[in-house]
């Protein structure tokens, strides 16, 4: 009975639907549909269990690229035991937003590592994107990264304002800007967050987790301690 109703479920949460559930034989329907109408909470777990398991084949499929950083495109611990991935976006509020978490998170996890992945999906943030890279093949992602979201827009004099504050080589950065290079590490990047279900910005990537949003410090801090305990 246990099986049954577990492969019920299962079944539901696939997408087989209410009539093709019942319409399956050997099922035990009758006590199926009650147990399900008399205990509705089990819908929503069994569907979170599912999504889960998407997450867990996502992440295996996409392998040990999704934590590769773009070279110095890192902040916190360059050595750390601990990985957390952002997907971010100049241009995205929620972003700018959950920089401060990042920072929390650092002081209190010596050991996090956080790899930074440029992720432009607004109109016109590829521009910082790829400055944020030449930034970080420099040494000064650090410093433009802060800068940039500092700034109250996307202009080229805002996005130059902030290369100067991190001190960048502008001649370097600009070649680096116009080599393929650029271009290929966020279309690469494009493709990871497709390839991981991501729908925006922020994204995450900790341990055996992915989830979207400015989700705060403590929803990162228990999947850091999660991915710690691993």
């Amino acid at each position: 009975m246990r099986s049954t109703l577990v492969t019920a479920l299962t079944a539901l949460v696939f997408g087989f639907g209410g009539a093709a559930l019942w319409s399956l034989s050997g099922l035990g329907n009758d006590f199926t549909k009650s147990y399900l109408l008399d205990n509705p909470e089990i819908l929503p777990e069994m569907a979170e269990k599912y999504e889960q398991s998407l997450v867990q084949e996502r992440l295996a499929a996409a392998g040990d690229e999704v934590t590769r950083p773009f070279p110095g495109a890192i902040l916190g611990n360059p050595e750390g035991s601990i990985t957390l991935v952002k997907f971010t976006d100049y241009g995205c509020s929620f972003c700018k937003m959950s920089r401060p978490h990042i920072d929390s998170l650092i002081a209190a996890n010596p050991e996090l590592k956080v790899v930074i992945r440029e992720w432009p999906i607004f109109e016109g943030s590829d521009r910082p994107a790829k400055m944020a890279l030449a930034a970080a093949q420099q040494g000064k992602f650090p410093a433009f990264h802060d800068a940039m979201f500092n700034q109250s827009s996307m202009s080229d004099d805002a996005i130059m304002s902030a290369a100067a504050e991190a001190g960048l080589d502008l001649a370097a950065a600009q070649d680096f800007i116009n080599s393929p290079a650029a271009g290929f590490e966020l279309s690469k990047n494009t493709n990871l967050a497709r390839q991981l279900g991501f729908g925006g910005t922020p994204s995450w990537v900790v341990g055996s987790q992915a989830f979207e949003g400015a989700v705060g410090t403590e929803k990162l801090q228990e999947a850091i301690d999660a991915a710690r305990e691993s």
